[in-house]
Parts: C-alpha cells; structure tokens; sequence
C-alpha cells in the first residue's frame, strides 16, 4: 500500500499497462514507498484492474491507444506528486533502489535521475548484448519532464540538470519467446509508420543490410557473446527486429507509390 509521508518530498508513481496480470503484483509490491501509485490502463481483459485495486493503487483507463509517449504523458498528467517515477509493469525496485530513491528526495542535487536496468532473458541476468547498464531516465521532478510523442521507444525530455542514481531496476521483459516474437512484430509496424511519416526511406536491400548489421552490432561489438546461447539468441532476434522494420517501411513506400500512381 502506497504511504502517506509528511517529513519528504511527495513521489507520484505512473504505470502504463494492458494485459499485464502476470506482472503488475509483482511490480506493485515492491512500490511500498510511493505516496500515490498511477496506473493508465488502454483495454485490459484480464485481471490487470482487480489486481491493481487491491494494491491501492489509482486505476484508469485511456479509450485509446495512442502510443507509448502520448500514453505515458497522459499518465504523467494524472500525478499530483512534486516528483515522479515512471516505472513499467515487467520492472522491480530492489530495496537498495527504493533506499536511494528516498534519500535522493530528501536532498535532490538534479533535475531528473537516470536509472539503470538488469534484464533477465530465458533465465539469465544478461551483462552485455547492449542490455547493461540501460541507463533510462524515469525519476524527475513533475515539472521538469516530459516523454516524447513517440509511437516507440519514448523517453524523457528534461528541462533541468540529470544525475544518475545507484542501484537498479530488475527487468523481466519475456515471459516467454513466443512474447518476445510479438513484440518485435508490433514494434517494428510502429517504427516502421513512425519512419515512414518522418520522411525515411529504404531500398529493398535496406532491410537486410540493417538485420546483419544490427546482428553483428549485438553480438560482436556489445560482446553478446558473452552472455551465453541466450547472447546469441537476442542478436538474432534484435537483427530479425530491424529486419522486420525495415521490411515494413519498404511495404509502406510501396503501397503509397502504388496508390499515387492510381490516382487518375
């Protein structure tokens, strides 16, 4: 249950779920510090809502989805807290995070506080593969930060100084492979249309250059080697991603050149 504190500055938490039974528990239970918990659900059929009311957490819903920077804005304007942590559903605050998010409140010395992460993929904490230390910036003052309007891949605009906390996020981002693979598919149509309206353009050797390239990147030149088959894995799958989008990007060319030449 989120607690009421006179003697420190007030923390508003935000959460953005759908679907997300399996991880919003886990995730509350570990936001006993909060003084107001957020979350801005877009549709949930599962038992996300009951989950989160029996947490004490504030529940909302959106009619919409219209992507993960507008959603997490919306979500930021429903906070009332002097400072803010954005924090996702398949994420955990170790106690050692929680104690240095409290000290930091008491004496703020920035703006905004990056965060890193350590994810766990097919049951191994991965160290390399470009996935640690993950620096994200999710604890900001109220009126010092703003998410991007981006469709994907979001983050936070500050107005201030950033500092960098200790400690870290527990990340679990895949429950299962089959998660992961629907993931890629959804990103990379939303990178894809982000992309495509942007102005960027590719060739049609565009998205295999980028999946190699994307490949070898992780694998060779962020030491993903090091991590193991699920090391090899993540390559593969971060370069059949980039892959994808690219793919997707050259279909949405296509499609509009197809439609301007129909046009009489």
């Amino acid at each position: 249950m989120p607690v009421d504190r006179m003697d420190t500055v007030r923390l508003s938490v935000i959460i953005i779920t759908k679907n997300e039974a399996a991880h919003i528990g886990a995730c509350l239970d570990t936001l006993g510090f909060a003084d107001e918990i957020i979350v801005l659900d877009s549709g949930s059929t599962d038992a996300t809502g009951d989950i989160v009311r029996q947490h004490g957490a504030i529940w909302h819903q959106s009619p919409d989805w219209p992507g993960f920077g507008p959603q997490k804005n919306r979500a930021l304007d429903l906070a009332s807290g002097d400072w803010v942590l954005s924090i996702d559903a398949d994420e955990r605050v170790t106690p050692e995070l929680a104690d240095h998010i409290q000290q930091v409140l008491q004496a703020p010395t920035a703006d905004a506080y990056r965060i890193a992460r350590l994810s766990n993929f097919c049951g191994r904490w991965i160290k390399h593969s470009g996935w640690w230390p993950d620096h994200v910036v999710r604890l900001f003052r109220r009126q010092a930060g703003r998410f991007t309007d981006a469709a994907v891949h979001e983050r936070v605009q500050v107005q201030g100084n950033l500092g960098t906390l200790p400690g870290h996020f527990l990340h679990y981002p895949y429950a299962t492979l089959e998660v992961f693979i629907d993931k890629i598919n959804r990103y990379s149509a939303e990178a894809a249309r982000m992309a495509y309206d942007q102005g960027r353009r590719t060739t049609l050797l565009g998205p295999f250059a980028h999946g190699f390239w994307t490949f070898f990147r992780h694998y060779v030149l962020r030491l993903g080697m090091l991590d193991g088959w699920q090391g090899l894995m993540l390559a593969g799958m971060a370069g059949t991603g980039s892959f994808y989008r690219y793919v997707k990007l050259y279909c949405l060319q296509r499609q509009a050149s197809a439609t301007d030449r129909a046009v009489p």
